[in-house]
This record gives structure tokens, sequence and C-alpha cells, in this order.
């Protein structure tokens, strides 16, 4: 089987991070967000080959992924951002075998086992949600088969949301599929990777609709804040060996050994990157990076890069790699 990782996109939601750190690289309760999936995949042992679709800062997914993972690797730049089709169109002269796609901006709870015993065209993803019309949904038959997927619905004709994973055996007609949508007009500049699926089921095709226990975005602020939550919630917590005078823990954090907490009171949902110190302030529902300095605070509902200084403020932040702010709390 071989896996394709669409990653070129530029992840303008989560700027200013995004600036200087991939999206799927961005990190949740300590670990980058692509980690969580990929851990899940290598564990199904059958993995020949994983594609990476890279674009947007390109050298350091590469670097991160060549050092993580003992798979073979290939990387394929997106140098246009014409979509997922495009993406995934990138690899077609390395597609021979059923592929696992995967974006990985979100994490699931996902049995991706039910692809070795799959004996249809494929399995597409699903979670099932009260908020339909934000995202493209998919309808299904009376046997779990997909039937189509339609964009922001603006009725109730399927509450089961497109994820971003999918396992296509049928791996003939997946290109097939992505060859003629290539041969359509684009829509505001991209080809869609569910046109191609689409095309497989008018072709025939019977792909089975799973649904998945818990999917969690990444892909913006507050979303990202929130999946930080679940992670440490779900066993990703750990607090340090030691902490420093006056210091209160509230769980559940993340925080790396090494850190200087005085006087100072973290928690819930915090996780704190190595080198920091937090002194005389309070931090909750907060991601902070590496070398994070927070003096004399009163912080909830950030997200702080690394080597980042704040002293004497009261409220929410997001700012970016070596920034300082200053108030007068």
């Amino acid at each position: 089987m071989k896996v394709i990782i669409p990653l070129a996109g530029k992840g303008t939601r989560l700027r200013p991070h995004t600036h200087v750190v991939p999206k799927p690289m961005l990190k949740v309760a300590g670990r980058p967000v692509m980690s969580y999936v990929m851990d899940d995949v290598m564990q199904l042992g059958n993995v020949e080959q994983v594609v990476y679709i890279t674009g947007h800062l390109k050298e350091k997914v590469e670097a991160f992924a060549a050092a993580a993972y003992d798979v073979p690797s290939v990387f394929i730049e997106q140098d246009v951002q014409d979509g997922t089709a495009g993406a995934v169109a990138r690899a077609r002269a390395l597609i021979d075998s059923p592929v696992l796609i995967i974006f990985v901006d979100t994490i699931f709870d996902a049995d991706l086992s039910l692809l070795k015993h799959c004996t249809d065209d494929g399995i597409i993803w699903t979670k099932e949600v009260e908020d339909y019309q934000r995202f493209g949904v998919v309808v299904t038959d009376a046997n779990g088969h997909m039937t189509r997927i339609v964009e922001k619905p603006k009725e109730p004709i399927s509450k089961r949301a497109n994820i971003g994973l999918y396992y296509i055996r049928n791996w003939q007609l997946l290109l097939e599929g992505i060859a003629h949508v290539l041969t359509t007009p684009p829509n505001k500049g991209e080809w869609y990777l569910t046109d191609a699926f689409q095309y497989m089921i008018d072709q025939g095709a019977k792909i089975r609709v799973v649904d998945v226990d818990g999917w969690y975005d990444a892909g913006q602020l507050e979303t990202f804040l929130d999946t930080n939550r679940v992670m440490l919630e779900k066993g990703r917590a750990r607090r340090p060996a030691a902490l420093g005078e006056g210091a209160t823990i509230v769980e559940p954090v993340y925080i790396e050994d090494g850190c200087t907490i005085e006087h100072a009171t973290i928690g819930p949902n915090v996780s704190l990157g190595k080198g920091s110190v937090v002194r005389q302030s309070t931090v909750r529902d907060t991601v902070a990076g590496d070398q994070v300095t927070i003096t004399n605070a009163s912080l909830h509902d950030c997200f702080l890069g690394d080597h980042v200084r704040v002293e004497g403020v009261a409220g929410s932040l997001n700012i970016g790699d070596h920034s300082e702010i200053r108030g007068e709390g």
C-alpha cells in the first residue's frame, strides 16, 4: 500500500505561526499534529512508500518526515496550488497499488485496520456533525456506500462530514477519475479530489462510508486550542518531575522537563515547551512553544510561538516566534 499526504497549503488561518512552521508540524500537546495520524499509519505494517506532496516550507517538512519515520519516502512539490485532485495527480506515476490518502491538519480516532479486510473499491471516513452546512457531506445508500458528496448543503441531506481520510483499493479507477477531473473547468483555479471519487461512483464503484469515533480540527486558532485540550484529556498530559516554589498545576497540562514555574498557576489545558519560564502569572487554555517567558501576566486562550516574551499582560494573545509584548499589568 502507498500513502499519499498532501500538505502543500500555506495554513493562512493559523498565521502568524505558519509563516515559519508548516501547519501539520505545529504542536498539539507537545507533538506535531501530523505525528498523531502517522503513528497510526506506521502501525499498519504494510506501507511500501509514503508520498508527501509539499509546497509551503517544503524543506522543513522533508527534514521532519525523513527523521521521524523509517519508511521509504518521496517528496513531490505542488508548485501551483491547483487543488486536492491536482495534488494527488502529481503522484500518479507512483500509484501502482491501493492508496491511503490523508490530509494531516486534523487528528482522527479512526480504525485504519479496516482497510486490511476491505473488499470494496475504497473507504471514505466521515464524522457526523450538527453544523453540516460548514462541510462537504457524504450521502450514502441503504448499504452504507457513498452515492455523492455535497459541499455545504442547505438542507440536511446528510450530517456525515468528509474529514479528509480515504482508502482507495481500486487505484486504477482513481487515476482515471483524476484524469477526468483535470479535463473539466477548475473551480476558482482548483480541481477537487472528491470529484474524482464521484466519477468512480458514477462508473459503478462501491466506496464504503465509515464513521470515525473522533475528529479534531487543528486548522484554525479556536479549534487548535480545543484539540490541544482533547489530546491532553486523552492521555497526552504530563507534568515535570520538579516544580518551582509557589507553583500550582491544574490538570491536564503538558509541561516539558526543565521549565521554570514560580509563584504561578498553570492550567488547565496548557502545553508549555522546553526551556520556558512562567513567574507571578496564571495561564490556562494555552499552547506555548519553546523558550517562552511569561511574567506578571494573566493569560487564557493563547497561542504563543517559540522565543516569546510576555510581561504585564492580561487576556488572549496569538503571537508568532521571537515576539515580545509588555503591558502595564
